[in-house]
């Protein structure tokens, strides 16, 4: 692996930029590393820029201020230490008796969830995810009765791996309970690392709580749908909104979205937009302020809210209800003024004890999004950011998990710590199941492709694995090591089921893998632990590989059917044509006829000295 400041063949003509942390852990990789900044997980203030994008010019700086600059007021310093970013700097009240992660943090204290969080990142100690949660710049959403369940604890900031959110929930017109139980199953099978109930229909409080039994990821929810269930909206009172989220904590909620940061001096500056105000939470709100001629109840009731949160140690997702749902709108006045009062609730919460995490915009054009993210660490003093994609394009409906995926992998690298899945029935409908594992799958996508530009360690292991696998055309290893074994070894079978040394896009002559691996003074393919020696017959397709492929329509059902039921005397049965291929496939090659291919010279390769190959401890 080149190091910054080697000797290259090359340093006349190009410069490497400062390199971050390595992502893989095999030194044998070629690629310098990462491109992000050196990263620093240094506590308090220091850690501000850890597994961060460096930033392009006129970009928001991070905050000077951390959580610790934002202690309860009955907390006392300690005059005889210096740095007041460490637990022995402050003293609790006499008999105080901690409940939040935050307050745990600290007080110095490593509890076992902050343990179970280290394991599971892997690049983590967890004395560093104790500190990160008391600077608040991570939360641990772990309600004190969902762990009791089956909960098991995971972290969102900006040191540890970027996290998926999946969204899910009954409307009036559409699903129930079993239904997003299923769903849920679902999205913790397809990489969601946190789901959000948002039911408005149906029995909420009988799905909420099936869902909290079942789940073993956090669960989030937006409490005001459930407020004005069996009322106006106009009649909700203080104690209904208190009252509520009582019942949701004692219930399991792990995170809330709370909609406080919209205010009523802001409304005037949605009056222009082209869409006005796209979150149900920020619209319902708007409207009762309207009617009532007051200010935001949950604005109000911070402190009250707080206390509830604390008592079962609820993390706050403060919610952006002035989101932009559209390109038109994005980074507009309005949006960026309930970003400046999130800041000032973020401030309020830590001094209460309760963990914050802050929601971000969900149509925002590509050049925007560094801004964005970027002035939320400012202003927000780098809590986690949790934002909706961003879409970056607005007419591709039916598509949106792909044009809000490549927002979200830039939102990532830019500071986003936890992405809210869009799945392809965004602004259409309800999700239904396969939108869940297309959302799920776009999202791991972009959170991973982040994570790995950051330099967060051993984030590409299993990339430079596969890559091995690839090498070495073992493809039964290939598909184990993909995301998605099933789709992968489905379209593999749909043309040649059988596992040779090329595939039916490049065919035998064209294959430039297995040249590259026939080439002696090469490295590539020769890996022992992917080696295989034969031409192999796929296995008969499982039921999902089965049912991708009649999905896809592009293969008849019958021979579908052959693929899944095949056995030797089927597929001889099945008949080929004088070339040897069957009737099912493009491509296909018996074994027999694999091998012979395999030992064909289709390229007389000259490796004299005259090619000119460098040795093998020289650069190329």
């Amino acid at each position: 692996m080149i190091q910054p400041g080697q000797s290259t063949q090359a340093d006349s003509r190009y410069k490497l930029p400062p390199l971050g942390a390595n992502p893989g852990s095999d030194a044998s990789a070629t690629t310098p590393g990462s491109f992000a900044r050196q990263p620093n997980l240094a506590p308090g203030r220091d850690g501000a820029l850890t597994f961060s994008s460096p930033d392009t010019p006129g970009m928001p700086g991070p905050s000077d201020k951390t959580a610790w600059d934002f202690m309860p007021p009955d907390w006392r310093r300690n005059e005889a230490v210096e740095n007041h970013e460490c637990a022995e700097a402050w003293i609790p009240p006499e008999g105080f008796e901690p409940v939040t992660q935050l307050e745990h943090a600290r007080l110095g204290i490593i509890t076992a969830p902050m343990k179970r969080v280290a394991e599971r990142e892997g690049h983590l100690s967890p004395q560093q995810v104790r500190d990160e949660v008391a600077a608040g710049r991570m939360v641990i959403p772990a309600n004190t009765v969902h762990l009791g369940y089956e909960l098991d604890p995971m972290a969102i900031g900006r040191a540890s791996r970027t996290k998926v959110n999946a969204n899910m929930g009954a409307s009036p017109v559409s699903s129930g309970t079993d239904e997003e139980v299923e769903k849920l199953r679902w999205a913790e099978r397809w990489g969601a690392d946190t789901v959000m109930d948002l039911s408005t229909g149906g029995n909420l409080d009988e799905c909420r709580e099936a869902i909290i039994r079942h789940s073993q990821v956090p669960i989030g929810t937006v409490p005001i749908y459930s407020m004005i269930i069996g009322r106006r909206l106009e009649d909700l009172s203080h104690s209904d909104i208190l009252e509520s989220l009582h019942h949701q904590a004692a219930q399991g909620v792990d995170y809330f979205t709370i909609h406080a940061g919209v205010l009523h001096r802001h409304l005037p500056l949605v009056r222009d937009r082209l869409i006005g105000i796209v979150s149900r939470g920020g619209s319902l709100l708007a409207k009762w302020m309207i009617h009532h001629g007051r200010e935001n109840p949950m604005y109000e009731l911070w402190e009250d809210i707080c206390n509830v949160m604390r008592r079962y140690d609820v993390t706050f997702s403060i919610g952006d209800g002035l989101r932009p749902g559209g390109l038109a709108d994005a980074t507009d006045r309005a949006q960026l003024a309930e970003l400046c009062t999130l800041g000032e609730l973020t401030e309020r919460a830590w001094r209460k004890g309760v963990q914050v995490m802050i929601e971000g915009p969900g149509h925002v054009p590509f050049d925007q999004i560094e801004y964005n993210m970027k002035l939320e660490r400012q202003l927000c003093h780098g809590a986690p950011f949790y934002v909706l994609g961003p879409l970056v394009t607005d007419i591709f409906p039916g598509y949106d998990h792909i044009t809000s995926c490549i927002g979200a992998t830039s939102a990532a690298y830019h500071g986003a710590a936890m992405l809210c899945y869009v799945t392809p029935k965004e602004h259409l409908g309800l999700p239904k199941k396969d939108d869940v594992k297309q959302g799920c799958i776009a999202y791991r996508i972009a959170a991973h492709a982040a994570d790995v530009a950051l330099g967060i360690p051993q984030s590409r292991d299993r990339d430079d694995e596969l890559t091995r696998a690839r090498a070495a055309l073992n493809w039964q290893k290939h598909f184990e090591l993909s995301f998605d074994p099933d789709t992968a070894r489905a379209y593999h079978d749909e043309d040649l089921d059988v596992d040779t040394d090329f595939c039916a896009m490049c065919g035998h002559d064209w294959c430039s893998v297995r040249i590259s691996k026939e080439i002696q003074e090469f490295a590539s393919g020769k890996d022992s632990r992917y080696a295989w020696d034969k031409p192999k017959r796929t296995d008969a397709l499982t039921e999902e590989q089965r049912r991708i492929l009649e999905q896809r329509g592009t293969l008849p059902p019958d021979q579908v059917h052959r693929l899944a039921s095949k056995t030797k005397e089927a597929m001889a049965e099945a008949g080929t044509d004088e070339a040897g291929k069957l009737a099912c496939h493009s491509d296909y090659v018996d074994p027999e006829t694999a091998k012979q291919l395999q030992q064909q010279k289709v390229v007389q390769l000259n490796t004299a000295p005259a090619h000119n190959l460098p040795k093998d401890d020289s650069p190329l």
